[in-house]
């Protein structure tokens, strides 16, 4: 099974928004294995503007944590396809375009589950199902794709 990191997931692990959030994601992310992740390019994108707007940080420093992320995690780009996608996901269902993008780019990569704590629990389209690790208790893929990992 393949999952997608959602940006919140990527900024806890950075350490925003406090420790609680950090370690959980932290400990997660130890069971995800490598070949089995992907990172869409969207959500590098929206990292470097939350580690430097939000966080503080200094462009160099976000873009090192990118190259980071980008070194640990495969990285799917946004497709043509993956954009028109993108348009009738927000526009049927109310998405922003950006979350839209991240959940269409999921899809087309072959990603099972999506993780993000932004986007409903259990909302699934295009075959990918959207997973909060902070839920309690997790969805049942999270937990069928952690007890595999």
């Amino acid at each position: 099974m393949r999952v997608a990191l959602d940006t919140n997931i990527l900024a806890y692990a950075e350490g925003i928004n406090g420790a609680e959030k950090r370690d959980t994601v932290l400990e997660l992310l130890r069971n995800v294995p490598q070949e089995a992740a992907v990172v869409p390019i969207q959500v590098l994108g929206e990292l470097y503007n939350v580690l430097v707007r939000k966080a503080g940080r200094s462009p160099e420093m976000a873009r090192d944590a990118l190259l980071s992320w980008r070194d640990a995690f495969p990285v799917a780009g946004t497709t043509p396809e993956a954009m028109v996608m993108a348009a009738d996901l927000a526009a049927d269902h109310h998405f922003g375009i950006w979350d839209a993008v991240i959940l269409s780019t999921a899809s087309q990569t072959g990603c099972r589950l999506l993780l993000s704590e932004d986007l409903q629990d259990g909302f699934t389209w295009g075959g990918v199902t959207v997973a909060n690790p902070f839920a309690s208790p997790h969805h049942a893929l999270l937990d069928a794709f952690l007890g595999a990992g």
